[in-house]
């Protein structure tokens, strides 16, 4: 892919997907989802993930750069070890699993952890003990590991994520501000073995340095928005996304 090659048209596609990358970072989580297949209308899937991936830290520098002082440190510390495991497993994975075995998988976990969120949720509505799966270590690693697996395969871990810092049932700023530092740190791990599978190319990275200023303005817009959502409406967005991006990912 040579940045002379690409079409006016193109280049809207990938500044739509830019954009989008940028708002998800800093204000609406899930709406990244949207700009994955939007990418790999341009380029194919599985170079995709390398085009996307810098995009991604772009987004993750400036949502880091705002919301930084907000990061729960804890749920990350939990999270990032199993999280590093999942990649592992997918750099090994991506010989032998293909993107289109990998998504009804990632579709269906989603979808159960979103039910298990709303009993969660209903019981503790009714006052009744808190015992589900979130106060559990294994939860923390079935989310990371899949997170990871998710993330190296597909750049998609965003769904995943998202019902994880629900469960912990963070303000929305410590939300962003956890998703953050836990993106940027688990996204820079995967650029060596990306760049070994040949998926981050010099001329790639050209592409990511043309669209960073598209991605900024998403950022900015995405911080922008987010001071003017409510919580409660904020959990809910993430939470349709979440179960849009989990439908799309079966089908």
């Amino acid at each position: 892919m040579e940045i002379e090659t690409l079409t006016a048209a193109q280049w809207c596609i990938l500044g739509t997907a830019a954009f989008l990358f940028g708002v998800s970072k800093t204000g609406i989580p899930g709406m990244g989802i949207l700009g994955i297949p939007l990418v790999a209308l341009v380029v194919p899937a599985r170079a995709s993930t390398g085009l996307i991936l810098p995009m991604l830290i772009i987004g993750d520098c400036f949502a880091v750069g705002w919301y930084r002082r907000h990061a729960e440190w804890p749920h990350l510390i939990r999270l990032i070890p199993w999280a590093i495991v999942g990649v592992l497993i997918g750099y090994a994975l991506m010989g032998q699993v293909n993107d289109a075995q990998l998504r009804p998988v990632i579709g269906a976990i989603i979808l159960v952890v979103l039910g298990l969120s709303a009993w969660r949720q209903r019981r503790l509505a009714r006052n009744q003990t808190d015992f589900i799966v979130p106060t559990h270590w294994s939860f923390g690693a079935v989310m990371g590991v899949s997170a990871g697996i998710t993330t190296m395969m597909a750049n998609a871990a965003g769904p995943i994520m998202i019902i994880y810092l629900l469960a912990m049932r963070l303000p929305k700023d410590a939300f962003i501000g956890t998703g953050a530092w836990y993106f940027l740190l688990v996204n820079c791990f995967k650029v060596p073995f990306s760049m070994n599978l040949g998926l981050i190319t010099l001329a790639s990275f050209q592409v990511n340095l043309m669209l960073a200023p598209v991605i900024a303005v998403g950022a900015v817009l995405g911080i922008v928005v987010l001071r003017r959502i409510p919580q409660e409406a904020f959990n809910w967005i993430a939470q349709i996304l979440a179960a849009l991006a989990a439908v799309k990912l079966l089908f």
